[in-house]
């Protein structure tokens, strides 16, 4: 039987008075009482509770210790990382079909406020509070205490840390981001919030102190990743990976097959506003106004045009059209390989992983359709976790110590140890990021939530189902 035509598509009408105007159904007149209630109690305990972090945010400090024109590139730079997950729920929406674009925009912003609020609690400082045996951060930043205008010289010493811990913050929200395309059209709403809180905490943040944490293990190492090449675009990849298989497919999917996009213009302009942000991305993690920014602004831009008409020829050899969706989605890909390089490598390198990084996530998005039945919707493992491994390693073949003093070179400058460095950061994430991700998500099984939704909610479209707002009225 097909569950699509069996499904009504006209959402449910409320009770109506006497009088013709709606009411309230009983029981969610009192849910939303005792939700009002609860959330009061909430904001009285948590103001309370700010006497104890009082002045957290200020805190003494020496003015001529801060540059102000670092102060402002990273403010921006946070800012215009910002906007890059609102621009993921743009790009991936409109690649979703129509029935689910309001859904997948409205998860990008759900983790933008989730994060936001559990980096100020306690992701910070389990990333950059004091190390605790290489693998996690203390709580000595918990709510942010501490963290004020002083400047912390172990991340950056010319801004407030108040400024380091924003920019960083934008980092964590946007990774959990790039996850939801694997899942697309199918993922339940409780359960997702209940993801993406325990994958930030269990995940990002461990994943996070390893490698950019003062004492973390994989920095102690030596590996290199200038702005989250391993720490975001590998470890949501291939979380997205095994989310795709424990989810399982989306109905009807069938192998080699693809959905056709709803909105090419709103992938397009996700895109668009991606490769904006991504300048602040890469560029504001020199942390400086300084020449190494300018560098990493260069080779970002750089990346991403020569992936993006690698992926245009490619799709152009393959289907005699060259595809404008292929276009796009092959600058994000090379955006993405050039993230853990982009402060460690000259434009001549950066063209060289553009290209490289292109043809593979091009062939990985290729053999994840046509040979296997993992649906990941959106090929987040292809594109993020294929293209950051494909960054990271060559970053080891092609970092130079010229460009940047507090990395290293690589294997083509006379270095083979550092590749060696990077395909054990790499190894190391794609193990622990794909096992956690499944321990989280049978944890959430197990608690009785639920990982999908019903058959009947799925072939009606979550925008309807489960927002009960359309995104397109013809």
């Amino acid at each position: 039987m097909d569950i699509i035509e069996n499904v009504k598509t006209t959402p449910v009408v409320e009770s109506t008075s006497s009088n013709g105007t709606d009411v309230a159904h009983p029981t969610n007149k009192r849910t939303f009482i005792i939700s009002a209630i609860f959330l009061l109690a909430a904001g009285v305990l948590v103001g309370a509770a700010s006497k104890l972090f009082a002045g957290a945010s200020a805190g003494s400090f020496d003015p001529n210790a801060i540059n102000t024109g670092d102060t402002a590139w990273v403010m921006t730079s946070a800012a215009l990382v910002m906007v890059m997950t609102p621009a993921v729920g743009f790009f991936y929406g409109g690649m979703v079909r129509s029935k689910n674009v309001v859904s997948v925009i409205k998860q990008s912003l759900l983790i933008l406020a989730l994060v936001s609020l559990q980096w100020v609690i306690c992701g910070y400082s389990l990333v950059f509070g004091n190390d605790v045996g290489g693998v996690i951060g203390g709580f000595n930043f918990f709510g942010l205490a501490s963290v004020g205008f002083a400047p912390n010289s172990t991340y950056a010493g010319t801004i407030p840390q108040l400024a380091f811990m924003i920019f960083q913050a934008m980092f964590a929200i946007i990774t959990p981001a790039l996850i939801i395309g694997s899942f697309a059209e199918r993922i339940r709403f409780r359960s997702l919030v209940v993801f993406i809180l325990l994958w930030s905490t269990l995940v990002y943040d461990p994943i996070a102190h390893w490698v950019w944490g003062s004492g973390g293990w994989l920095h102690n190492l030596g590996a290199l990743d200038f702005a989250g090449g391993t720490v975001v675009h590998i470890s949501a990849g291939f979380a997205g990976l095994a989310a795709a298989l424990v989810i399982g497919p989306r109905l009807g999917y069938k192998k080699g097959s693809a959905v056709e996009a709803n909105n090419v213009p709103f992938t397009l302009l996700g895109a668009a506003l991606l490769w904006f942000g991504w300048f602040g991305f890469n560029a504001g993690s020199a942390l400086a106004a300084s020449p190494l920014a300018l560098s990493a602004f260069v080779t970002t831009n750089t990346a991403a045009a020569a992936s993006g008409l690698t992926w245009m020829l490619l799709s152009w050899a393959e289907s005699k059209k060259p595809s404008a969706l292929a276009t796009a989605t092959g600058a994000v890909c090379g955006l993405v390989a050039i993230t853990p390089a982009s402060g460690f490598v000259g434009p001549v390198a950066s063209i060289a992983i553009g290209i490289i990084a292109g043809l593979v996530t091009y062939l990985m998005l290729l053999f994840r359709s046509r040979k296997t039945r993992i649906d990941d919707s959106l090929d987040v493992w292809a594109a993020h976790g294929m293209g950051g491994v494909v960054g990271a390693l060559l970053t080891g073949v092609f970092a130079e110590k010229a460009i940047n003093s507090l990395g290293n070179n690589g294997l083509l400058f006379g270095n083979p140890a550092q590749l060696g460095v990077q395909l054990l950061a790499v190894s190391v994430t794609v193990v622990y990021s794909f096992v956690m991700t499944l321990l989280i998500l049978k944890v959430i099984s197990w608690l009785g939530l639920g990982l999908r939704v019903s058959e009947k909610e799925e072939a009606l479209g979550l925008d309807v189902a489960v927002h009960g707002e359309e995104g397109y009225r013809l």
